[in-house]
């Protein structure tokens, strides 16, 4: 039996202390909301200089790509190879793909250093032989490199994510330099790391130099990544890619997590710092600078409902947290996933008696809940603000290239700022990629 939308409508969030941290939302029907600022896998794919993409879809799937592709300005970099079902019936997918790409390159004005070639779901369900495909590619272009990306949906829910995927091929055509050089990359971030974060302080203190894809204004700029000893990733989807990477080019991955916690960041920052063979700063300095720039803001935003989203950091329990402790009046949190179910738990067990509601931004029930609030919300991320109506909110995704007891200070900035001064939600957070480079 059909029912409507709107009977769920009251029922799609759950409270903190109801919350069932192993299956916290049901699975079923998805919805996308309008809010637009997180990258997605043409703007990351693009971050790699002299490169050109290439996606092989079905024209119903070319849509959304080719439109990113269009509002960055980068058509000159980016085609497309439309597979029609003529192609399914007569089995010549692999045809297709070599041939498209052939042409596509051998049109081209000025030849790209890589390409990226994007399959699809039907790829996979047809078994395509992808090897056997960039085989045949690299034989034809001994000058280009190649590599394999995937716009598939289907792989959202298990194994390798898209995002994950995309992380990890970014850097899949560096090479292994069997001399490594006294070099350390920040890996698998859309952002450049702020040069004020303790992270990038601490390794300008060092004797390595830094490397960065968001620094690479040349192919062999990014080719130099693969001559560093060490890999840094602070992002959670990047991990898994990185570890892959950094064994394959024999370099040391160092995972120092996103967090919101003090004795966590100052653990993260010695574990690097023992590292780099380079002295720890005097932590306590910068952290009574955070403590007391998050009470300022208190004093300022006072017991004004503030609602968290997903897409504004990847420690979203750990920035709770942290509002929580210094007296924020948390109220509603958006997140699709668990990926923090240790804090999550401990979020739970310390504040349970509050009343904070946890709501997941894909259900179908989330978009015809009411979003006018009869409170003025203060929000941290495009998705929040646009789920709780404001027009005060914080407009950043993926943490916005913070890290650190300083990102703790901007954060206390941005959030005092947005306070104070009204943005126009329903134009901002139509932008795909914020803040990406080529985007005009």
């Amino acid at each position: 039996m059909l029912k409507a939308l709107d009977e769920n409508k009251k029922a799609v969030g759950k409270s903190l202390k109801d919350l069932d941290v192993d299956k916290p939302f049901d699975v079923g029907l998805e919805y996308g909301c309008p809010a637009r600022g997180a990258w997605n896998i043409v703007h990351t794919g693009f971050l790699i200089p002299e490169s050109h993409q290439v996606f092989v879809c079905a024209s119903n799937c070319l849509r959304g790509v080719v439109l990113t592709a269009a509002e960055m300005g980068t058509i000159g970099r980016f085609s497309t190879v439309t597979i029609r079902e003529n192609n399914v019936l007569d089995g010549d997918m692999e045809k297709l793909l070599i041939d498209g790409v052939t042409s596509i390159i051998n049109k081209l004005k000025h030849k790209p250093r890589a390409v990226l070639v994007y399959t699809s779901c039907i790829h996979h369900f047809m078994a395509l032989d992808l090897d056997m495909c960039f085989k045949v590619l690299r034989k034809r272009f001994k000058n280009i490199r190649f590599t394999d990306c995937y716009m598939n949906p289907i792989m959202r829910k298990s194994g390798w994510t898209p995002d994950e995927t995309m992380r990890r091929q970014l850097y899949s055509m560096l090479d292994n330099s069997k001399k490594k050089d006294n070099a350390i990359n920040i890996c698998g971030n859309n952002y450049s790391t702020d040069e004020s974060s303790d992270l990038i302080r601490l390794i300008r203190k060092s004797k390595y130099k830094l490397r960065d894809i968001t620094y690479c204004k040349t192919f062999d700029d990014y080719l130099e990544m693969g001559k560093s000893k060490y890999n840094v990733t602070y992002l959670p989807v990047a991990k898994k890619g990185m570890d892959v990477i950094s064994e394959k080019l024999q370099q040391e991955n160092i995972y120092i997590p996103i967090s919101y916690d003090f004795d966590e960041i100052k653990t993260n920052l010695q574990i690097l710092a023992k590292k780099l063979d380079v002295k720890d700063d005097n932590y306590d300095i910068q952290i009574k600078k955070a403590k007391d720039r998050l009470r300022k803001a208190k004093d300022i935003i006072k017991d004004t409902p503030i609602a968290i989203d997903y897409t504004f950091t990847p420690a979203t329990i750990s920035l709770a947290m942290l509002l929580l402790d210094f007296g924020f009046n948390v109220k509603k949190i958006f997140i699709d996933s668990i990926t923090e179910k240790e804090k999550l738990i401990a979020l739970k067990e310390k504040y349970s008696s509050k009343d904070i509601m946890l709501y997941p931004t894909v259900n179908v029930s989330m978009r015809v809940i009411d979003r006018k609030e009869k409170d003025r919300y203060l929000a941290l991320g495009q998705k929040a603000a646009y789920f709780v109506g404001t027009n005060n909110f914080v407009n950043e995704v993926e943490c916005g290239g913070h890290y650190g007891f300083d990102g703790i200070i901007k954060l206390s900035d941005n959030m005092i700022d947005a306070f104070n001064n009204e943005k126009d939600t329903a134009t901002l957070i139509q932008k795909k990629g914020l803040g990406c480079d080529c985007l005009i």
